[in-house]
């Protein structure tokens, strides 16, 4: 009896999730084509690519994170037929996208100063630099088209991201090329012209799910264009409250990786970007975790909109089993193949060498870190995100970082390891968060579960 409702429900899943795992595979091609480009530059633009990332990536993923309530809100009201409240959630989107992008574009526009007090050396300082003031024009526009993705999958609607998606890698490629190279007539800006070429593919993006959005039958229906409404303060505070700690949650998992590569600067070029060829291919593997907890959070808002309790449950088991596996598989073939993903990226002996060292030690954190993104998805689903904040600001930073730190800069228990350190720390941390994550997720079965028997309303209004 269990089986066969597994089975149907990981079948539902995988047909949310292939759309979704698209675009993601997608938009992180983007940075690995950002990354080998500009390796083909020197090391120096490959590190000004790695470590620029470390300070836009967390900052508009907070942005992105607050918007991405939208996607229990709209999918629970979807559930429950509350059509006509869709287009007002969205409209409350976009103006809480407004008042947060102001502080996160002046965060990212000062953020370089850290450099300076690292006394990162002054090229990899100055490269760096630009890239982010390059990057700075595409924010609105990539905020924007979160809130539009963020409606059309709440709408369990995925292919529209993963259409997208390909746009935004064709506009990449040919956009680095010219800004990189400096062809038609353009400076030669080397891995600075990969900030700019981002900004381009943004508004790339958006104007392109703005006409998807217009054009298509099922989203049209809902009027997000036909008249805007007004901010409510009160239902954009609700997003907020819901959103924040979703935002929070990627802030602090991302920004263990982020500092890491800043502790990494002062010990060279080199060393950075063989860490950032190892945190780059685990960024592709990462999409398939993620994308699958993407679909989930819908299948499980949707499902307590209908009021059907033991199918959201149903979702959550076979989203985290199958993710279970298929990152034990994963695992396997990227420590099968290290060197051969080294050696894609770039020619250097020492930078190949310690990116396939570091690759081995992400192949042994694939199963906590698919477990803990897929619970955290559900979590989501159930509109419970406060505590999943808690969880990971106490295994990422209390735990996880800690670790890498005395195990990566300092001789206390075995000689300084260096990244190697730092990576054993992730696992430690990712592995924590999987436990806790887990914990609570059946702690929330048990809740609704009593509310059903209750006979009581699974789901709230926005």
């Amino acid at each position: 009896m269990f089986l066969t409702p597994f089975l149907a429900e990981t079948r539902h899943l995988l047909r949310l999730c292939g759309p979704i795992l698209v675009a993601q595979v997608a938009q992180t091609t983007m940075s690995f084509v950002d990354t080998v480009m500009a390796g083909q530059i020197s090391a120096t633009d490959m590190a000004a690519v790695a470590v620029a990332t470390s300070f836009w990536l967390p900052i508009i993923l907070l942005v992105q994170g607050v918007v991405m309530a939208l996607t229990p809100i709209i999918s629970q009201l979807n559930g429950a037929r509350r059509h006509q409240e869709v287009a007002g959630a969205v409209h409350q989107g976009f103006w809480l996208t407004l008042l947060v992008m102001l502080p996160a574009w002046l965060a990212l526009y000062f953020s370089p100063m850290v450099l300076h007090w690292m006394e990162v050396e002054p090229l990899l300082a100055e490269k760096t630099t630009g890239y982010l003031h390059g990057i700075l024009w595409g924010m609105p526009a990539y905020a924007l088209y979160q809130v539009l993705r963020n409606f059309s999958e709440g709408l369990s609607h995925t292919r529209p991201t993963m259409v997208i998606g390909f746009i935004g890698l064709a506009v990449n490629v040919p956009a680095n090329y010219i800004l990189i190279h400096g062809k038609l007539g353009l400076p030669r800006l080397g891995g600075v012209g990969c900030g700019y070429a981002s900004a381009l593919v943004f508004w790339a993006m958006l104007i392109a799910m703005v006409v998807y959005t217009q054009r298509s039958a099922l989203l049209n229906r809902f009027g997000v264009f036909t008249a805007l409404v007004a901010p409510d303060m009160a239902r954009i505070g609700r997003i907020f409250r819901l959103g924040f700690p979703i935002a929070m949650a990627i802030f602090c998992e991302v920004t263990l990786f982020t500092v890491v590569a800043l502790l990494l600067a002062p010990l060279g070029a080199d060393v950075v970007a063989g860490h950032q060829i190892a945190i780059n291919f685990s960024s592709l593997i990462f999409m398939l975790p993620l994308s699958l907890g993407m679909a989930l959070t819908i299948r499980v808002g949707h499902s307590l909109g209908e009021g059907l309790a033991e199918q959201a449950r149903m979702a959550s088991m076979a989203g985290i089993g199958f993710g279970a596996l298929l990152a034990i598989a994963t695992a396997l073939a990227t420590a099968l193949s290290r060197h051969w993903i080294s050696g894609i990226y770039t020619d250097n002996g020492y930078v190949l060498e310690l990116a396939a060292s570091l690759l081995l030690l992400a192949s042994l954190y694939q199963i906590s870190d698919s477990v803990q993104v897929i619970t955290a998805a559900a979590l989501r689903g159930y509109k419970d995100t406060q505590v999943i904040f808690y969880i990971t600001l106490v295994a990422y930073w209390l735990c996880g970082l800690p670790v890498g730190m005395v195990l990566g800069l300092t001789n206390w228990l075995v000689p300084a390891m260096g990244p190697h350190g730092f990576w054993l720390g992730f696992l430690v941390g990712l592995t924590i968060a999987a436990c806790l994550l887990i914990w609570r997720l059946r702690t929330i079965y048990e809740r609704v579960h009593h509310r059903d028997n209750a006979g009581l309303p699974l789901v709230d209004g926005l």
